[in-house]
């Protein structure tokens, strides 16, 4: 899966670079971990953005919070930073031999939308799949334009929607890969 902070828009529609969040990388590789993702991809084209994940990374892996939450330690693992959605791709069929397939993840309805339940089935068809989701306010319309896949929104029974993207997540690898229907 990927947490994409470029090109992603804000809250006027501009395409924007997004900061990295301390608790997304905390609480969106935990989800991953916890529902057996292969690999949680931060990506960023912002030096500091990358430098910051990376300072956040190592004091769980190598610094003291490792020691005083070794399970953190595991699911930080998971992190892997990039600076685009094609460097993610090539990481990938370098280590599985070829090009996942790409669902990208929105709060508005698409055209192209696949349900939770078909793309769960299609997890089970022997192909990689990348679940891609965007911080600010979500991937820009020509990113998801360029994807393969476009998920249903995580919708509640009210109008309002607006989730974090690591409550979205969450809620979307449960529906996924969780053990309960």
């Amino acid at each position: 899966m990927a947490l994409v902070h470029y090109p992603v828009v804000n809250k006027n529609g501009k395409i924007i670079a997004s900061a990295v969040t301390n608790l997304d990388l905390h609480d969106i590789s935990r989800a991953a971990k916890t529902y057996g993702v292969r690999a949680f991809y931060v990506v960023t084209p912002l030096a500091d953005q990358k430098e910051l994940v990376k300072k956040i990374v190592a004091h769980w892996l190598k610094g003291t919070g490792g020691t005083y939450n070794p399970k953190r330690k595991e699911a930080l693992k998971l992190i892997v930073i990039k600076n685009t959605l094609a460097e993610v791709i090539d990481d990938i069929r370098e280590n599985i031999g070829d090009a996942p397939k790409t669902i990208v993840t929105s709060a508005n309805q698409n055209t192209r939308t696949v349900s939770f339940k078909r793309f769960r089935e299609m997890l089970q068809d022997g192909n990689s799949y990348l679940l891609i989701l965007g911080t600010g306010w979500g991937l820009s319309e020509s990113f998801i334009a360029e994807a393969d896949y476009v998920l249903n929104p995580v919708s509640g029974n009210s109008g309002y929607n607006h989730l974090s993207v690591r409550s979205a997540a969450a809620v979307m690898l449960d529906r996924l890969l969780g053990k309960n229907d």
